[in-house]
């Protein structure tokens, strides 16, 4: 579900006899595969849409430099543009790269290095929503 009334959602909705794939899961995959491409660590996503309005899912990553958080955010951008076909509403942090943020509207990524992921702890935050496991979103 959108924030953003003016941006069309991604998902789609299932019931038992639709089964169209979700298309904002198949964006998260896209996203943490081409995290992946650039080595980045400890992803998690999140699927927050059961508790938030905010976005379907947070996709939260490592990156132990600031080259590396800003490498890791220009893969993402590629390859979701190049496979999806989808950028991003809004980027904020890259002149720091020390925290990252891509808001895709339904797919928020954080992208941090490891002082900031302690320090703002978004897994316990949000620790109440599901955790997917990302095994079944890489190629």
């Amino acid at each position: 579900m959108s924030n953003y009334p003016y941006i069309q959602s991604l998902s789609t909705e299932t019931s038992g006899t639709n089964s169209e794939p979700d298309q904002t899961l198949e964006l998260t995959s896209t996203i943490v595969n081409a995290a992946l491409d650039r080595k980045g660590d400890n992803i998690v996503v999140i699927k927050v849409s059961e508790v938030s309005y905010l976005a379907d899912y947070f996709v939260i990553i490592t990156g132990y430099s600031h080259v590396q958080v800003r490498a890791i955010s220009q893969a993402i951008a590629e390859k979701v543009e190049q496979e999806r076909q989808v950028y991003p509403l809004g980027v904020e942090g890259q002149s720091e790269s020390s925290w990252i943020l891509m808001d895709y509207a339904d797919v928020i990524v954080h992208i941090l290095k490891p002082e900031e992921r302690d320090f703002y702890n978004l897994e316990a935050f949000w620790g109440h929503a599901e955790r997917i496991d990302i095994s079944s979103l890489i190629d």
